[in-house]
């Protein structure tokens, strides 16, 4: 039996040839003495962060920036309400030769959000769809010491897939 680096609890390796299930240890280095940690099942999306997706879907506000963690890529920028997002998205598709056509998938008018429902939850009391997804523009996958793209990109991110979150836009500089 090994100690976990979550806080010393003992952690009873896999059978020799078993792969550990989603909550249980998983080696973090090679050999013998190599540290094991505990991976998280995500699955239950942060009811805060759901609160703060349907924020921005009812005041339909594109001002809270936001950063988060998702399978250890980090993404910044602001959101979106999805009906914003996705008519953005559609508008940069129809601009290109080879993309067009798939601007019809994005068009709000042949598949809005307002459909949709979150997957435990479904409709909030006032009748309003949960968000499920965020939906960000002018958003940087932060890569070492730079934000691809430099722009800002339209992502759309499942939100039980957010391991971790904080307010704010981070940024880069030179100095």
């Amino acid at each position: 039996m090994t100690k976990d680096a979550c806080g010393g609890r003992p952690v009873q390796p896999p059978a020799r040839g078993a792969t550990p299930g989603p909550a249980e240890s998983r080696p973090t280095g090679v050999g013998p003495g190599a540290p094991r940690v505990r991976s998280l099942d995500m699955s239950i999306p942060d009811e805060l962060l759901v609160d703060i997706a349907a924020r921005v879907e009812s005041e339909q506000s594109n001002q809270m920036s936001l950063t988060v963690v998702v399978r250890g890529a980090v993404v910044t920028g602001r959101l979106a309400p999805e009906k914003v997002w996705r008519q953005r998205v559609a508008e940069v598709l129809e601009e290109s030769e080879r993309l067009g056509p798939f601007a019809a998938l994005f068009s709000t008018d042949a598949q809005g959000p307002a459909g949709r429902t979150g997957p435990a939850n479904g409709a909030a009391p006032d009748g309003v769809p949960t968000p499920t997804h965020l939906h960000f523009h002018l958003a940087r996958i932060l890569q070492g010491s730079v934000g691809i793209p430099e722009t800002g990109g339209m992502y759309r991110v499942a939100i039980k897939d957010v391991g971790a979150w904080t307010v704010g836009d981070f940024s880069y500089s030179d100095h």
